[in-house]
């Protein structure tokens, strides 16, 4: 699938996100069309931390590569403000391109930058954002890459300066605009009122956070041509994981829990351990 013929089509492209190489496979074998690689989420799962800017981009590019390797999927990518200047863009966006990349979310916020439903954030100014926005379009190797311009600007500077924000960046070159966390339905109107028809919509899709929650059908509805939910599966895990671990520990037995896990087998179905055995096998032997 070519990410960009897609987001104009209809309906709108949802996009699971996942945070290493077993969840886009899973995420791959239920069905979905494309995944988001969550910045947050790699922070949540590899360092049990906040989504404060603690992750690095050679940490985002190993979990691109090991994606890459394993699913066929689009891959939309978290790249957080770029990791510093218009230089060090430019570098992300050649590294991961490399590694299998398809899209590329850059946001205006400063370093360390922070989730985008947290208190406390600041940005850059929007000419220098515009700047990276550039930068990226010239640094990517293929135009299928995509470049999409979030801006944080809403809980900072307020809604009107947000959309004046995405309005530069998409003079700048962005492929996809992304106006993170409006507060109300009629944030959320304004947005598509402002874009729709100049650009696709990205909307981010976060339970407890500032944005009001809308279905893929109803975003479909407003006129946005893309929705992640990025934390999903890591809150899902980390209410299965203690209900398992408690459950554990009380009987000493995974016996209560059997019915809410793969047991050895069924697990290695799901990463195709028979499938590569035979492929090993093959080559071992000699086979043409």
């Amino acid at each position: 699938m070519i990410l960009k013929e897609r987001l104009g089509t209809r309906p709108i492209l949802l996009a699971p996100g996942v945070y290493d190489a077993l969840s886009g496979l899973i995420a791959e074998q239920a069905g979905a069309e494309a995944v988001y690689l969550s910045g947050a989420s790699i922070a949540y799962t590899r360092f049990g931390r906040p989504d404060i800017g603690l992750v690095s981009m050679s940490e985002v590019a190993d979990t691109v590569a090991a994606l890459r390797d394993r699913i066929a999927l689009p891959i939309v990518v978290d790249a957080d403000n770029g990791f510093g200047n218009a230089l060090n863009v430019q570098r992300t966006v050649r590294v991961f391109e490399r590694m299998g990349a398809n899209a590329l979310q850059l946001e205006d916020q400063t370093m360390p930058k922070r989730c985008g439903h947290l208190d406390g954030k600041s940005l850059v100014s929007q000419a220098e954002m515009a700047g990276k926005i550039r930068a990226a379009c010239d640094a990517r190797q293929s135009e299928a890459t995509l470049i999409i311009g979030r801006t944080d600007a809403i809980a900072v500077e307020g809604f009107q300066a947000a959309l004046d924000r995405a309005e530069g960046y998409l003079e700048a070159g962005a492929d996809m605009l992304f106006i993170e966390a409006p507060q109300s339905i009629a944030e959320v109107e304004g947005v598509v009122a402002r874009f729709a028809g100049r650009a696709p919509l990205m909307a981010n899709m976060v339970e407890g956070g500032r944005t009001p929650l809308v279905d893929a059908a109803g975003l479909d509805a407003l006129g946005f041509s893309f929705v992640i939910f990025p934390g999903g599966i890591v809150r899902a895990i980390a209410a299965t994981a203690r209900d398992y671990y408690s459950s554990l520990i009380a009987s000493g037995s995974n016996d209560p829990f059997r019915n809410r896990m793969f047991d050895f087998s069924g697990l290695n179905e799901v990463i195709g351990t028979p499938a590569l055995l035979a492929e090993g096998k093959r080559y071992d032997e000699g086979e043409q």
